[in-house]
């Protein structure tokens, strides 16, 4: 939802002057004043109780597209949730992001006396197995902790009311539907279901119309996938010069909330030691990674103490933290779709942001295909200063735009003196062959 900078009350806009006072007064206390699209498209209809399919790109306001429906049918429809029968739930990929969307919850149902709760692996189970013995109005969880703790016993899925599935498309990647499969198995087939998608690749599609009986389709501006307000180019280097590149270019003090991709777990570390050295302030959170010190790292990012989080892609879509001024993709993703989640960290809630990509002469490939699904090429940035002082041997694309049949001066190396005794031998042997041929 925009923020704008006018505190001043007024009433609420369409479709928020749908919602009940308790969250209109709970919208102007956090001056949320203008749905984004997908919000007013989607709020109507799930107000009627109606099933839907979101598509729209990170960043565009879906959770609360869905939280705030869900929170109104929960208290208009108020019941004491009975114990480990949770009365809703909400499905996400990622521990992050199930954090996330739990806050927002707390945030929007402030006041309305509705009990909720967010469940996920890599922390002790205890006080989640407690939380649902209590009962709960909304669960929110990631998919194998949930599937865990139902075969163990404490929750049942009979009393669900509302499922929602959101970033569907990651979790497929993540090679969830399976126990996605396992889990729409014991809700009960009268129910309301909602699937929101950042993509909507065939697999999805399939699984959609599996979850949902005469849905609204909602669509917004599938066709660019890329945030119209972010800046982006790409900056050709070899592999060797990557940390040195990074590390000159968050001299410039612009670059004051930034989030690196790596592509693996040990690539993250490394570049948190380098930065470390270069007396940068960094954390990291990645799969390997406790909970707690996931949760360290992105409270520090968050509050300013940390100005750079180096993640893999398991935060490509879990994270939801304004002003970040500039997403950095050490490594390219293989995935073409994987680049337009992670740049969607910046520019969010109407900011501007820059997405700067290193690019090496192993990762075009990459490239190509990542510019093939934007539609559009990316501007390669060739003019900066430390292009020539830091990244100087970029071999590889120098060597493409020389023109066509010119080729590259090879360098002269002294030949070797021979042996006098085994050119002899040489000799010797290839005249013997000759003759006996």
């Amino acid at each position: 939802m925009q923020q704008p900078q006018s505190s001043s009350a007024h009433a609420a806009p369409p479709p928020f002057d749908q919602l009940i006072p308790e969250l209109q007064r709970t919208l102007a206390e956090e001056r949320y004043t203008t749905p984004t699209p997908i919000q007013a498209q989607a709020i109507p209809h799930l107000l009627e109780g109606r099933d839907l399919i979101g598509c729209a790109q990170t960043g565009t306001g879906k959770t609360a597209a869905f939280s705030l429906p869900l929170i109104q049918h929960l208290v208009r429809n108020r019941k004491r949730p009975e114990s480990g029968h949770p009365r809703s739930l909400i499905l996400a990929p990622t521990r992050e992001l199930a954090a996330q969307i739990g806050e927002s919850l707390a945030t929007y149902g402030r006041g309305l006396r509705l009990k909720h709760w967010v469940i996920f692996g890599g922390v002790g189970q205890h006080p989640q197995v407690q939380a649902v013995r209590r009962g709960l109005d909304i669960l929110v969880a990631t998919p194998g902790r949930l599937l865990d703790l139902m075969n163990q016993g404490h929750i049942n899925l009979k009393r669900v009311e509302v499922v929602i599935l959101d970033e569907a498309d990651r979790m497929l990647d993540m090679g969830f539907l399976p126990d996605i499969k396992r889990v729409l198995g014991r809700i009960p087939a009268q129910r309301q279901s909602l699937l929101f998608s950042a993509t909507m690749p065939e697999e999805v599609q399939e699984l959609a119309h599996g979850l949902t009986r005469d849905p609204v389709n909602i669509s917004i501006s599938p066709e660019k996938p890329a945030v119209e307000r972010i800046v982006q180019r790409v900056l050709f280097v070899d592999r060797g010069n990557k940390v040195a590149l990074l590390t000159k270019l968050l001299t410039d003090k612009h670059l004051d909330k930034v989030v690196v991709f790596a592509r693996t777990k040990h690539g993250a570390d490394k570049i948190e030691r380098k930065l470390q050295q270069a007396e940068i302030s960094v954390a990291t959170i990645h799969g390997n990674k406790s909970q707690s010190a996931r949760t360290t790292a992105l409270k520090g990012f968050r509050d300013g103490r940390v100005r750079v989080l180096v993640a893999t892609d398991i935060a490509s879509r879990g994270l939801d933290i304004d002003d970040v001024s500039h997403v950095i993709n050490y490594d390219l993703p293989e995935e073409p779709e994987t680049y337009i989640h992670r740049i969607g960290r910046t520019a969010r809630a109407g900011d501007d942001g820059t997405a700067i990509s290193f690019c090496s002469s192993e990762e075009r490939d990459d490239l190509r295909a990542i510019e093939k699904t934007l539609g559009q090429k990316i501007p390669v940035d060739d003019t900066h200063e430390f292009h020539d002082s830091v990244a100087q041997n970029v071999t590889g694309e120098a060597a493409r735009r020389r023109p066509r049949g010119q080729r590259a001066a090879r360098p002269q190396t002294p030949r070797r003196p021979q042996n006098p005794t085994k050119r002899a031998a040489r000799v010797g042997y290839a005249f013997r062959k000759r003759k006996h041929n």
